[in-house]
Formats: structure tokens, sequence, C-alpha cells
């Protein structure tokens, strides 16, 4: 259950990439992190400027053909997901997101809706649209349990 939404407008890459990296500020091993939105809303971006505040140095890009990337290095490891080409998860091995959602990491879901069944229940839910031509809303639900300050407080 949600108990609180903020909404956050960017205006540039840049700015999606710190939202990121504040957004990561309050994770912890086990989080999941949900992030939908329509195509070129700046997910894989926020996810990357989440990665360079987690610590990670590698290219950060969409797992969209490959379903999933892993990375270290950092002081998590993280999981990104991307589950834009999958109906559902109906009929894929159920071992698919074993390697991905470890209790040790921290796991970024683009596209959620296909494995909503399978996930479980984020830590964090976000939500992103375009408003205009470079500028995008971005709406993040802490949920209920959850001790994490508002993102807009690490201005």
């Amino acid at each position: 259950m949600a108990v609180g939404v903020e909404r956050i407008e960017t205006a540039s890459a840049a700015e999606t990439e710190a939202l990121g990296a504040r957004l990561a500020e309050r994770l912890g091993p086990g989080d999941l992190v949900v992030v939908s939105g329509e195509v070129g809303a700046g997910k894989t971006t926020l996810i990357r400027g989440a990665c360079r505040g987690l610590g990670v140095t590698d290219p950060v890009t969409s797992p969209t053909f490959t379903i999933g990337q892993r990375y270290g290095g950092g002081r998590l490891p993280v999981s990104h997901l991307d589950l834009y080409r999958l109906a559902s998860l109906e009929g894929e091995d159920p071992a698919l997101l074993e390697d991905y959602l470890r209790p040790d990491s921290v796991a970024f879901v683009e596209w959620p809706a296909a494995g909503a069944e399978r996930l479980g229940h984020p830590s964090l839910t976000v939500r992103m649209a375009h408003l205009d031509e470079g500028r995008r809303v971005v709406e993040v639900d802490r949920l209920s349990g959850s001790q994490r300050p508002p993102v807009a407080s690490a201005d």
C-alpha cells in the first residue's frame, strides 16, 4: 500500500539520472524497484543514475533483448530487468527471475506488468511520463512500512 506519492519533474537526462542517484541512496539489500512508463520516458536513464549512485561504473543499458543484466562493483550488486518483450511469465521457466531477485542485491524492473504475479512486493514503485519535449514527470510511491525519507528531501 502506498503511503506517499512524490511527483518530481525532470528537464533533462542528467536531471533524471540525478534523481535515480537520489533514489539509490535509500535502497538496501533485497529492495525491488519497479519502473513503468511509456517508451522513451527515461526508465533506463533513471536506472542508470541509480546504478551510478550505488557505485556501478559499468555501462548501464536497457536489457530489452536479454531480459536482464547484473552489475557488481558497487556498494551492492544490482539487477536490471526489462520485461517489455514478455506478455506474461506464464510460459517462462520459473527460475528466470531467481538469479535477478536476490536478497543480497537491489533489483530494478522495467515494464513490470508481465511479471507482477511473480515479482513480489516492490519497495518503490516509479511511474514516468512525458510532459512535453524533454520534460518528464516521475511519480515515486513509498510503500507502507517504508522508513525512507522522501526523494525530494535529498536536495
